[in-house]
C-alpha cells in the first residue's frame, strides 16, 4: 500500500537518479514538483536537502535565475546553510556578479569548511549495513 510520504520518496529517488545520471533538466522538473508537493503535504522531514538538490539541478542545467531563487529561499530559512551559501556564491560566479559571490564563498568556507575551490572535503556516501564509503574523486557531486 502507497502513502503519500512513500509516494513521495519514491519521486525523490527517482529524481535523485536522473541527477546523478547528469539528466539535470529532468531532475529539476521532478524536484520542482516535489517541492510544490510539499508544501501542501510537508514531508516528515524539512526540504532542505530537496531545494539543494533542485537548486543544484538548476546550476548544471545552467538555469542560473531559478538556481539563485531557490538558494536564496533557503538561506532565508537557514542562514547557516553551508552548502547553500557555497552554491549561491558559485551561481553568482558563474553569472558574473563575483563581488557579490564574495560573502557567500566566505560564510562557506567559515561554516562547511569549503576550500578555496568551494569543494568540501571528500564525501562519504552512505552504504546501509555495513557503514559508509569514501566517494572517489570522480564520483563527488559538489557543484
Amino acid at each position: 500500500m502507497s502513502t503519500p510520504e512513500t509516494g513521495m520518496a519514491e519521486r525523490y529517488q527517482r529524481a535523485r537518479g536522473l541527477y546523478e545520471h547528469g539528466e539535470f533538466q529532468a531532475a529539476a522538473e521532478e524536484l520542482s514538483a516535489l517541492v510544490d508537493a510539499s508544501a501542501l503535504e510537508p514531508p516528515l522531514h524539512g526540504t532542505t536537502e530537496l531545494r539543494l538538490l533542485l537548486a543544484r539541478s538548476y546550476y548544471h542545467s545552467a538555469q542560473l535565475g531559478r538556481a539563485e531563487r531557490v538558494t536564496r529561499a533557503i538561506l532565508v530559512d537557514d542562514p547557516d546553510e553551508a552548502y547553500a551559501n557555497l552554491l549561491l556564491g558559485r551561481v553568482l560566479q558563474r553569472q558574473g556578479r563575483a563581488s557579490e559571490a564574495k560573502p557567500h564563498l566566505a560564510m562557506a568556507e567559515l561554516l562547511g569548511g569549503y576550500g578555496d575551490e568551494g569543494r568540501l572535503p571528500p564525501v562519504v556516501r552512505d552504504e546501509g549495513v555495513g557503514g559508509a564509503r569514501p566517494v572517489a574523486p570522480d564520483e563527488d557531486d559538489t557543484p
